[in-house]
């Protein structure tokens, strides 16, 4: 299966997503967290550091919950600052 190159917004909005990720783990073992959210290490450490710029949204629902951060607040991140606010369906149709 070949995949498509990112548009660097969506690369933009995996930085952003990793970094929420990484402040809100905080000293938290990265083991530690990736078990709990079921999913391993190595992928939590992928979307940390922006490799994998567009997670599942369960997984990433899995470790928001883990780190007791909301899908707002992660929606809020992701969006940037000229989408704050926005529901994550305005603008499609």
């Amino acid at each position: 299966m070949v995949r498509l190159p990112l548009s660097p917004a969506e690369v933009e909005r995996g930085q952003r997503l990793g970094a929420l990720l990484r402040r809100a783990r905080g000293d938290r073992p990265m083991l530690e967290t990736a078990l709990l959210a079921g999913v391993s290490p190595e992928t939590l450490r992928k979307i940390e550091s922006g490799r994998v710029a567009t997670p599942a949204f369960p997984t990433v629902a899995a470790i928001a919950d883990v780190l007791g951060i909301s899908l707002d607040e992660v929606w809020a991140e992701i969006s940037g600052p000229d989408r704050a606010g926005a529901t994550p369906a305005a603008g499609r149709g």
